[in-house]
């Protein structure tokens, strides 16, 4: 005897989670072919050492990079208000500082072998070509928070917090509808006060 429902179906896989295994597996026999391609024409230790060469050319750009990155951090940690001899004014970051996250996706693309992510990594150190995909990004991380609807990751941290019947926010305080104070164990002694 049938029911006349339909059996109920597994959840579709999205786009994205059948795409990019089919597209890291053509992009991997795509280096391979290419390797092979240069071997036959160039020589076998002429793509060793195209290999080692990357990879050396890479730690060295992730590893420039990185310290860039890190003395960036120290300087606005330093220039935060509050902190012995910080400027009135804050500084506007020096040129040359910015897109340290391409330089180190572009060192790392060098690291990996292959002819496909060396060439995609040396576009990645030409400074035009990192502010022109810096400034998409930002426009696409912008146009997409804009986007989001409430419930959404952007609204996360007001959702965190604790709301006093009132409508003030207080962090880290617990407040009893029933008025009882919470016990204590006997092994605890008293508790000193939250201070913000």
């Amino acid at each position: 005897m049938t029911t006349g429902t339909s059996p109920p179906t597994a959840p579709r896989r999205s786009r994205a989670r059948t795409l990019v295994p089919l597209a890291v597996a053509a992009w991997a026999v795509l280096e391979i072919w290419l390797l092979t391609v240069v071997a036959n024409a160039a020589g076998g230790f002429t793509v060793l050492l195209l290999l080692v060469a990357g990879i050396v050319f890479g730690a060295a750009v992730m590893k420039r990079a990185g310290r860039r990155a890190f003395r960036n951090l120290t300087e606005t940690l330093q220039r935060m208000p509050g902190q012995p001899g910080t400027a009135a004014a804050p500084q506007a970051a020096s040129p040359g500082t910015e897109g340290n996250g391409f330089l180190m996706l572009g060192g790392l693309l060098l690291m990996i072998p292959g002819v496909i992510s060396d060439v995609a990594g040396l576009l990645l150190l030409v400074p035009p070509v990192r502010s022109m995909l810096g400034r998409y990004t930002e426009r696409s991380l912008e146009r997409r928070m804009r986007a989001a609807g409430p419930g959404s990751l952007s609204d996360a941290f007001q959702q965190a917090r604790i709301h006093r019947p009132d409508g003030k926010i207080v962090q880290g305080e617990v407040i009893r509808e029933d008025g009882a104070q919470p016990r204590s164990r006997a092994d605890e002694g008293p508790r000193p006060p939250l201070t913000p």
